[in-house]
Order: C-alpha cells, then sequence, then structure tokens
C-alpha cells in the first residue's frame, strides 16, 4: 500500500499504479491538498483536490487495485464509500475527541450542536 499525498505523486499516479506488488493507493486529502496548493480550510474541499482525489481513485481501479481514502468522520466516510473507495478510515482521534468535547459544551451552555465534519 502506497499513500498519495503529494504533487509528484499524483504527478505519477497512473504509473505508480502499474508497479506490480502495489495493491493499494490510499488517500491523504489533508496532506494532499497543502502539497497541490489546496488546502482544506474550514471544512471546504476545493474541486481541484476533488478532481485529484477522483484521479486517484480512477487510477487505482483502472489498475486493478484498491484505493484507500483517509476520512475524520462518518459523513466523510459515507460519501467516500458511495464514490467508490474500497478502504475507508471512518474517523481519527483528534477529530473525535474535537467533535464530542464541543457537542457537550454546547449542552451545558444551552447552544445548538454544531455541524460535523468536511464534505468530500
Amino acid at each position: 500500500m502506497v499513500q498519495i499525498e503529494t504533487k509528484e505523486a499524483l504527478n505519477e499516479v497512473e504509473e505508480i499504479a502499474a508497479v506490480p506488488g502495489v495493491d493499494v493507493l490510499f488517500v491523504g486529502p489533508f496532506d494532499l491538498g497543502n502539497n497541490i496548493g489546496e488546502p482544506i480550510l474550514n471544512g471546504v474541499v476545493t474541486d481541484n483536490l476533488k478532481a485529484a482525489i477522483g484521479r486517484i481513485l480512477a487510477a487505482a481501479h483502472k489498475a486493478g487495485k484498491k484505493c484507500g481514502m483517509y476520512c475524520a468522520n462518518g459523513a466523510q466516510a459515507q460519501a467516500s464509500a458511495a464514490q467508490g473507495f474500497d478502504m475507508i478510515n471512518v474517523a481519527t482521534d483528534y477529530t473525535s475527541l474535537q467533535t464530542l468535547v464541543t457537542e457537550e459544551l454546547s449542552v451545558a451552555t444551552s447552544q445548538a450542536k454544531p455541524e460535523r465534519g468536511v464534505s468530500y
């Protein structure tokens, strides 16, 4: 399994997917976005980053390989499954803890629960 999270890897993704012994391409969207100049800010995924992620998925499947996606929450995981990703991380310790604390703080202060996550 190789992680595609740099501009250089993205530029060669079809060749990387064709390497014998590589079974899975894994997308790290936050690092990839930062590296290609399309960072995820305030939960917004740019069209260029969406296209890059789609290119990785297509390259993996065209080569008969699996493609994984790093997601921070269940909503992202659900969207990634709908796109055709084969392996999906459904939460991170950081985002899970942040979400729980934010939601509980909203209850304690009688405020509405905040919206969750980033959409791909």
